[in-house]
């Protein structure tokens, strides 16, 4: 199927490896040109590089946490490649541990980039979004179980969710699409330092891959290829809606 996404032109945040990296990889395999947000300068140009180079790709280093960034990257991207069609807004998890166990501060810090520096893309992109613009984030199956370690996800992304579909509303007017992915166990760096965290890293990893109806962590390729399509005109009909990829392994509907 040609999911439509030759020369469309997409932001992608936290990009430089991971999720981020994935869903970028499989754009711009399909003919996609992407802008690639991260903190590090040499891991970007690295993954500019397994991109096609500066034709297909521009890598910025951007924290989603200061508050110049969503403009900035959103110029940027336009500038470059003339257009945008979308934005894939995917930033790193905050720290484990329960709530009980995080201060105000660790509070704040993650609410400013989990939650309130999505959204500033989010108000930007919409900015210049035409018709057939599409809005995506990268939230977590904690939007509809909670996690066990994680508080602060467990706490942050279920209303980051909402305010998603809350902009599905807003946004369809004009014809812009707005959606969220939710990972489960998906192979990443950051999900192997989580598994690390236990008594017993590998037995923990073996029993969470058993819980999961296939059987096994799913892979960043896999990931990938969900939000290449929900991005995609493919999915034009698509929008509000919270797209689990996990193996089966939320229980709720």
């Amino acid at each position: 199927m040609d999911l439509g996404l030759q020369d469309r032109v997409y932001v992608v945040t936290g990009a430089s490896r991971g999720l981020g990296f994935a869903a970028a990889r499989e754009l711009a395999a399909d003919g996609a040109r992407v802008v690639l947000t991260g903190r590090q300068q040499d891991r970007l140009d690295a993954a500019v590089e397994q991109l096609g180079g500066s034709e297909r790709a521009l890598g910025l280093v951007a924290d989603n946490g200061d508050q110049e960034s969503a403009a900035r990257v959103i110029a940027a991207a336009t500038e470059r490649f003339g257009r945008l069609d979308g934005v894939l807004i995917s930033v790193g998890g905050p720290p484990a541990g329960p709530v009980l166990g995080a201060d105000d501060e660790a509070w704040r810090g993650a609410f400013e980039t989990v939650f309130l520096g999505a959204l500033r893309l989010a108000r930007a992109a919409a900015e210049v979004l035409g018709e057939g613009g599409v809005i995506g984030f990268v939230l977590s199956s904690s939007v509809r179980e909670p996690i066990g370690g994680l508080g602060i996800s467990n706490g942050l992304r279920p209303g980051l969710a909402m305010a998603a579909k809350s902009l599905a509303n807003e946004l369809g007017p004009r014809g812009i699409r707005v959606l969220g992915l939710l990972p489960g166990r998906i192979d990443t760096d950051r999900l192997r330092e989580l598994d690390a965290l236990a008594a017993d890293p590998a037995a923990a990893r073996a029993a969470a891959g058993a819980r999961i109806p296939l059987g096994r962590y799913g892979t960043p390729e896999e990931f990938g290829k969900v939000a290449a399509f929900a991005l995609s005109p493919a999915a034009s009909y698509l929008t509000g809606v919270m797209l689990p990829v996990d193996g089966g392994a939320l229980h709720a509907l």
